[in-house]
């Protein structure tokens, strides 16, 4: 049997998909997994011993389509579920199955607050997708794979760093689920350990600001590495904080200690982070209790809707140092 998995983007969804693709594996005999993503998405699957042949969306669907028509497929997976995942399903012609997105239930949650989104985590339903197959969740979380050629970057930290460090990630797909700078000078100026900072360019300046704060503490990996360098940075660390973003789901993969800060998105839209059944590491949700506008949108928002930005303004940096310092 051949079975062809889609989803395009993004760092953390693709991350999410992974109990699904190994349980397909090891569950189904004989199987042949084929996954199609994102050229840029390339570093999150290419060392996953569970995917037999990478694919990658190309400019057009027609282009896209071609060699996979030429492969053959039993069945399609679809775990992105959108208009262009719709048109590659109807150009392949063979029978698929779709994750359930519930994109009218969480818009109603963020809208109107009326919460009609079944109990369950987006990484269930990814697998809820193969139980045609009979295949049920082995309970063993996430699998995150760092290809075998990438360079070992943690030699690149100061000596103290050996003794350990936490790990921060500051940026996020969105700016409502970033929290201000400022409240991050906060929180480092609680806590006891070193920190490097992970993100992209597009956080370059901001963790400049933080390291020239703290130039004893912090170290600065914004823009200096690649996604699967950065991801080994993630791997070393002792703990993780991070925004609702897809380095959150690569910690948790690596059975990392985690504090997730929500702003704009929360919990409850079930994309927080997800372990083995038998994990005992310390993980913190870091939310304002008590705001009747969380959550305020389905991904985040370019501005808080209602101008005050409480969700991280009144974030308690008391609580988040506390989980990282025990």
């Amino acid at each position: 049997m051949r079975l062809l998995f889609i989803r395009f983007s993004s760092i953390g969804d693709i991350v999410l998909t992974s109990p699904a693709i190994r349980c397909a594996k090891k569950q189904i005999p004989g199987v042949e997994i084929h996954f199609l993503t994102k050229a840029s998405m390339k570093d999150l699957v290419i060392a996953n011993p569970y995917i037999d042949q990478v694919h990658y969306l190309k400019d057009s669907i027609a282009d896209t389509v071609a060699p996979l028509q030429q492969i053959g497929f039993d069945y399609v997976i679809d775990l992105h579920h959108n208009q262009r995942s719709w048109r590659i399903k109807k150009a392949l012609g063979v029978k698929a199955f779709s994750y359930q997105k519930l994109s009218i239930q969480k818009w109603l949650l963020a809208v109107t607050k009326i919460n009609w989104l079944p109990k369950s985590h987006v990484c269930e339903r990814y697998l809820n997708t193969l139980l045609n197959f009979g295949v049920i969740n082995d309970g063993a979380g996430l699998d995150y794979f760092i290809p075998s050629n990438i360079r070992p970057v943690y030699t690149d930290l100061p000596p103290k760093f050996d003794q350990g460090y936490t790990a921060c990630v500051i940026g996020a797909s969105y700016e409502t689920k970033k929290m201000p700078i400022a409240k991050w000078k906060e929180l480092f100026e609680k806590t006891n350990t070193p920190i490097v900072i992970i993100g992209d360019n597009a956080d370059a300046e901001n963790a400049e600001q933080l390291a020239s704060a703290f130039p004893h503490k912090i170290f600065n990996a914004c823009g200096k590495y690649t996604l699967s360098e950065s991801a080994l940075l993630i791997q070393h660390a002792h703990k993780v904080v991070s925004h609702d973003t897809g380095f959150l789901h690569i910690a948790a993969a690596f059975n990392k200690p985690t504090v997730t800060i929500w702003g704009a998105t929360s919990p409850v839209l079930q994309f927080e982070a997800y372990y083995a059944s038998n994990s005992m590491v310390q993980r913190t949700n870091a939310i304002v209790p008590n705001l009747s506008c969380q959550p305020c949108s389905k991904q985040g928002g370019h501005r808080c809707p209602k101008g005050h930005f409480k969700c991280m303004m009144d974030q308690d940096t008391n609580i988040i140092a506390q989980a990282v310092n025990n």
